[in-house]
């Protein structure tokens, strides 16, 4: 039981202690896909290790429930246990009846998470199939939909097939470049499966919303796509990372966008071009990480996932070997 223990702490701590620092190593975007892949893994391995701790958990008591109940019945008397306590019948059917509800818990989390992702799939789809029946087609190659509204929006569905919607508003407000910079950033967004990204992390924050990695994560993960996508949208034209005329193209379409009106509400299982921390999106294509501290920062955030994810490896190993 002590290695589940063990195990199950590390992921305790990692899902309180993570947020603070890669929330810091993150809070600017200076390097949005490492960014996102240094989240993602501290979320991967607090789920692995809870996975491992419960796989060590159920060994134990299947390999010997004597044994493990003793465990249980000195830990919480601080060791002073008699063998007339474990070994009655009372206790072992209350140690039971805890170990069934925990694996009930189990269950039920686990299909709340499944419903939860079951209903915003079919959200999208119902609102793509929607866009693409009431909106007309627009120009151009893109699978884009204009929908007659005023405010400035344009947002990606996923979906088969996936459907970049925007409105009567965005096309008043933005000009030929501008809006071929906006179409790139939400092409970027279905190109990347952002949207699986967020799925996964809003359905576990809605389920476990009180483990700070998972809620914590869920923004950080939507707030770094957005940025993605912009590096995506300001490099379209293949003239090399940061080029700057389609940098500043894509920030006068957020200022156009913004000034344009009040974006209608659009739901966070889609991804619209104003989404995420605007002013954090405006203020870094204004002003673009320096070489050297991108650098610094793309360094520092590739060691934290490898030791993020070394820790998850190594400690059900020693674990289990007793080291």
């Amino acid at each position: 039981m002590i290695p589940a223990l063990a195990v199950f702490g590390c992921a305790i701590v990692m899902a309180w202690v993570l947020p603070l620092p890669l929330g810091r190593l993150s809070r600017d975007g200076v390097s949005p896909r490492l960014g996102l892949a240094a989240w993602l893994t501290a979320i991967t391995s607090v789920l692995a290790l809870a996975l491992a701790a419960l796989g060590l958990l159920a060994r134990t008591v299947v390999g010997g429930w004597p044994s493990f109940a003793r465990t249980v019945c000195e830990s919480v008397t601080t060791g002073v246990c008699p063998p007339a306590v474990y070994r009655s019948a009372a206790y072992e059917l209350g140690l039971a009846a805890v170990a069934f509800l925990g694996g009930i818990t189990l269950i039920v989390l686990g299909c709340r998470y499944g419903r939860s992702l079951r209903r915003a799939s079919l959200s999208t789809r119902e609102h793509a199939e929607t866009a693409r029946i009431v909106g007309r087609r627009a120009a151009g190659p893109d699978a884009a939909f204009v929908l007659d509204a005023a405010p400035p929006a344009v947002y990606c569905v996923p979906g088969r097939p996936p459907t970049i919607v925007l409105t009567t508003g965005a096309l008043a407000v933005l000009d030929a470049e501008q809006l071929a910079a906006v179409l790139a950033h939400e092409r970027a967004h279905l190109a990347g499966r952002h949207h699986l990204l967020l799925a996964v992390t809003r359905s576990l924050a809605a389920v476990a919303p009180a483990i700070p990695l998972f809620t914590r994560g869920t923004a950080e993960v939507a707030r770094l796509a957005e940025m993605r996508a912009d590096d995506a949208a300001a490099r379209r034209a293949g003239r090399g990372p940061g080029h700057e005329r389609e940098r500043r193209t894509l920030l006068t379409a957020l200022l156009a966008m913004g000034a344009g009106g009040a974006a209608a509400p659009v739901p966070a299982s889609w991804l619209p071009a104003t989404g995420g921390v605007v002013a954090a999106r405006v203020r870094r294509l204004a002003e673009p990480p320096a070489p050297a501290r991108l650098a610094a920062y793309g360094l520092t955030l590739a060691a934290g996932t490898l030791a993020i994810a070394a820790v998850a490896v190594l400690v059900p190993v020693l674990a289990v070997t007793g080291i």
